[in-house]
């Protein structure tokens, strides 16, 4: 599964869960089993895994940006400002963790170090179910899903 869709469903769960350290964890739980779902991928060389993972991983990074400053900024109708506060740690909390298991992937490949155990390294590969014709009938399918539902949640406890 594509890593920004790792952070759309990890802003589902930080709303949903509304504490940190529960959205954390829940969201390092979901990315094993989005990446347990069948996905995009199964790619044809490193080069074109390289370019896509690239662009994912600067989407990631602005799709947890922008709804971290949207949760921050957001809500000028209602909720506290302190409520915006614990909401955004909740939120992006979820949307590191459901990130973290891919972190593995960068660091490897640009600096040559592995960060996880081989175990857990062989479990995430093993569970995969990736391939090539499923960019948008599943990848955006499901950014689609976590966007609307991470936003929905977000307002709905913004304005409370």
């Amino acid at each position: 599964m594509l890593v920004t869709n790792h952070v759309l469903s990890g802003a589902v769960i930080g709303a949903a869960a509304r504490r940190p350290l529960p959205a954390f964890l829940i969201g390092v739980a979901s990315h094993f089993v989005l990446d347990a779902m069948p996905h995009w991928g199964q790619w044809d060389d490193d080069e074109r895994f390289f370019r896509v993972a690239v662009a994912d991983g600067l989407t990631g990074l602005a799709a947890m940006s922008l709804v971290t400053r949207g949760v921050l900024k957001g809500g000028q109708a209602g909720g506290s400002g302190s409520g915006r506060g614990r909401l955004a740690a909740s939120v992006l909390a979820g949307m590191a963790g459901a990130a973290l298991p891919d972190l593995d992937k960068p660091s490897d490949m640009l600096l040559g170090h592995q960060l996880w155990p081989d175990a857990v390294n062989r479990f995430h590969r093993a569970i995969q179910d990736e391939a090539p014709h499923r960019f948008f009938s599943h990848e955006v399918v499901a950014a689609a899903g976590f966007a609307l539902t991470a936003a929905a949640l977000i307002r709905r406890r913004m304005a409370r």
